[in-house]
């Protein structure tokens, strides 16, 4: 479920121009599948503010560009229940 919602916003951040299907099947890179820099702004943003959580980005943030990575790292923070369902 909560890959599913993070997949959702990620869509939600990119104003519909890569769909939700599109990054569950992605299985990959969300530059590669169009997600723009501007768009990772308003992810970052976003995330943060549904989940009650700060992202960490002073260091390697690659978590950001794969879905499952990020999933991983809202859960880690507590923000999520764990799962890729």
């Amino acid at each position: 479920m909560l890959r599913t919602r993070v997949a959702g916003l990620v869509s939600g951040a990119t104003d519909g121009e890569v769909t939700e299907a599109e990054i569950l099947a992605g299985g990959g890179s969300l530059t590669a599948l169009g997600v723009t820099s501007l768009a990772f702004l308003r992810l970052i943003d976003t995330v943060e503010e549904e989940f009650g959580i700060v992202l960490d980005l002073d260091g390697p943030f690659r978590f950001l560009d794969d879905l499952d990575g990020l999933v991983d790292q809202i859960a880690e923070l507590g923000g999520g229940d764990g799962g890729h369902g």
